[in-house]
């Protein structure tokens, strides 16, 4: 998915699309409650539209079964500031996300036990992708896209062929994608997709002061990250998910044709149907034993 020829604002003008996690299951059990959580973050989109009166917050919704927009300063038309605050910003987004956790609570009634708690990451990040692909083609200028995604679920190996899918649709378009982790395990994924398109991926210690690292780090625009100091990626994790059945995995076998990949050999592909052969460790036992056999 390339993106088409645009033109771009000045240097430090943002188009920031947010996914936010609001995974009931991740949150029940956080020690960050999800009222914290959103002050902090909503103090943040404050910040960035303060910076810059053109620059734009998308913010999309990330649930257990549904991601869906809820906010867009674009067609936000009223964008006084009263002081230090936008409450009409909030109000609106607030109203949205209600409405988004009651239609996602729903859906996740009717789901089958024993699935890990993931939340929908493919999901929200196809549609932050498509969202900037409109912009790129709207023909009037716009700002540097990048996207920020706020993730606390741990990974769904369900949905690696779409997330890498969409990681390298996103490295091709030129977006970034930050990350910014805050389970209590790192996510492969997110550390991935920080990694292959540029991004900046970064676990907070203390989520007391999640608003102090959302503003030194991912506050930061495209052009002043060349000579800003930001954290370098430290021992990404490039485990795949197997095709077969969904576990992460250290070694594998990958078709040649279509490159699944699977955690035990397999006599056909379940992607594109190629025949394979015999493994390497099962035909070198097979003439082993060939050779032992005495001849009659």
């Amino acid at each position: 998915m390339a993106s088409a020829p645009s033109k771009l604002y000045a240097d430090d003008v943002s188009l920031v699309v947010v996914l936010l996690d609001t995974n009931p299951f991740f949150w029940s059990s956080s020690s960050l409650s999800f009222s914290q959580f959103l002050s902090h973050v909503l103090a943040f989109f404050n910040a960035i539209l303060t910076l810059n009166q053109l620059n734009q917050v998308v913010v999309i919704a990330t649930g257990y079964n549904s991601c869906d927009y809820i906010f867009d300063s674009a067609s936000d038309l009223n964008r006084s500031f009263e002081n230090g605050r936008m409450p009409v910003m909030s109000s609106s987004l607030l109203q949205k996300l209600e409405e988004f956790l009651i239609k996602d609570e729903q859906l996740s009634k009717e789901e089958p036990e024993g699935r890990i708690k993931s939340s929908l990451f493919s999901g929200s990040l196809s549609m932050a992708l498509c969202y900037i692909q409109r912009v790129f083609r709207s023909g009037a200028l716009h700002p540097h896209p990048r996207i920020l995604c706020l993730q606390g679920s741990p990974d769904g190996p369900e949905q690696y062929v779409a997330i890498m899918n969409a990681i390298f649709s996103a490295q091709r378009s030129e977006v970034p994608i930050d990350s910014c982790y805050i389970g209590a395990q790192n996510s492969a994924f997110l550390q991935q997709a920080s990694y292959i398109t540029g991004g900046v991926h970064h676990k907070p210690q203390n989520l007391d002061g999640l608003f102090q690292y959302l503003m030194t780090i991912f506050a930061t625009d495209l052009h002043s990250r060349s000579f800003i100091h930001l954290p370098k990626p430290v021992g990404v994790d490039f485990r795949a998910s197997c095709f077969c059945h969904k576990n992460t995995i250290d070694m594998g076998y990958v078709c040649s044709v279509c490159l699944s990949i699977f955690c035990k050999h397999h006599k056909k592909c379940s992607t594109c149907g190629s025949v394979f052969g015999q493994a390497q460790s099962e035909a070198a036992s097979a003439s082993d034993k060939k050779r032992k056999t005495p001849e009659t």
